[in-house]
C-alpha cells in the first residue's frame, strides 16, 4: 500500500468536515449522483443539526424522498426549497464558472465529459452552491474555460438568486466574493502550503496576509463520520464507506473511483 493510499481516508475526513461546515444553517441540502463525499458531508451536517436538516441524495433509497429523480429536485430549486447544492467541473475559473463539456473548442472538443445537465439551472436558483473538486491543478483551476456550462456571475437584469458560495479542493478552501466576482483563500489544508496552491491555480485570487490552516476534524466529528455517517452513506456508496471502515481497503476504493466518481481526465 502506498503512502498516498494510507493517507487518503484521513484527508477525505477533513473534506467531509469542511463541507459539512459549509452546510451549517441550511434547511435542505441536495446532493447529485456520483457524489459520495458530498453525500457523507450532508449526512454529517444533519447529525450535527440533530436531524433538523433535510438531506436528499439522488440515487439513494433511504436518503431520498424524491420519486422522479432530478425532475423533483429542479422543481424544489425553482420553488426556493433547496438551500445548498454541490457542483463540480472539469474546469473551474476565477469567477466561479464551470465547464462540464470538454477540453478544446466546442463542438470539436478534444475530450468530452458527461455534459452540463442541469448545472446552469441549479446554479442560478440554489442560494448556496459549493464548488468541490479534489483535484487542484492548473488543468482544472483555469484562467479561461474552454466552454461555459454554468456561469459564476450573470449580467445585470438576469434573474438570479443562486450562485457560488465557496470552493473546496484537495489543497484549500476558498470563499466567494459575490460583489467582486472572485475567490478569496480562506485556508490551506494541513500538509500543503500557500506556494503549492499558487503553483497549481491558473486564476488570480485574493488572500489574507497570513493564511490559516484548515481545521482538522475533531474527535467527535471523526466518530460521527466513522460511525453513523458511514453506515448511512454505505447504502448508496458501499465501497466509499469501506475505505474508511476497513483497514487496507483504500486500494479497493481507489480502483473503484472510476465508477462512482465523474471522470474529468
Amino acid at each position: 500500500m502506498s503512502a498516498q493510499m494510507r493517507q487518503e481516508p484521513a484527508g477525505r475526513a477533513l473534506l467531509i468536515g469542511a463541507l459539512a461546515d459549509l452546510f451549517a444553517g441550511c434547511r435542505h441540502v441536495a446532493v447529485g449522483v456520483s457524489s459520495p463525499l458530498p453525500g457523507a458531508a450532508a449526512l454529517l451536517a444533519r447529525r450535527r443539526a440533530n436531524g433538523a436538516l433535510r438531506v436528499s441524495i439522488l440515487g439513494s433509497i433511504q436518503q431520498n424522498s424524491f420519486t422522479d429523480g432530478g425532475v423533483e429536485l429542479f422543481d424544489c430549486a425553482a420553488q426556493g426549497r433547496v438551500d445548498a447544492f454541490v457542483l463540480s467541473g472539469g474546469q473551474i475559473d476565477g469567477q466561479g464558472s464551470l465547464n462540464l463539456v470538454g477540453v478544446g473548442p466546442y463542438p470539436t472538443s478534444e475530450k468530452r465529459w458527461a455534459g452540463s445537465f442541469g448545472s446552469a439551472y441549479l446554479y442560478l436558483l440554489v442560494p448556496r452552491v459549493i464548488l468541490f473538486r479534489e483535484e487542484h491543478t492548473r488543468r482544472v483551476m483555469v484562467e479561461k474555460l474552454d466552454f461555459v456550462s454554468a456561469p459564476g456571475r450573470s449580467d445585470k437584469g438576469v434573474y438570479r438568486r443562486g450562485g457560488p458560495f465557496a470552493l473546496l479542493t484537495g489543497l484549500a478552501l476558498f470563499d466567494y466574493d459575490g460583489a467582486r466576482g472572485r475567490f478569496r483563500l480562506r485556508s490551506v489544508h494541513s500538509g500543503h502550503s500557500l506556494e503549492e496552491v499558487l503553483d497549481n491555480t491558473g486564476f488570480a485570487f485574493d488572500r489574507p496576509e497570513r493564511v490559516p490552516t484548515t481545521p482538522a476534524p475533531d474527535a467527535d466529528t471523526l466518530a460521527l463520520i466513522r460511525g453513523p455517517v458511514l453506515t448511512e452513506i454505505a447504502e448508496t456508496y458501499p465501497r466509499f464507506a469501506a475505505g474508511f471502515a476497513t483497514p487496507g481497503a483504500a486500494e479497493e476504493v481507489a480502483a473503484d473511483r472510476r465508477k462512482p466518481y465523474p471522470t474529468f481526465a
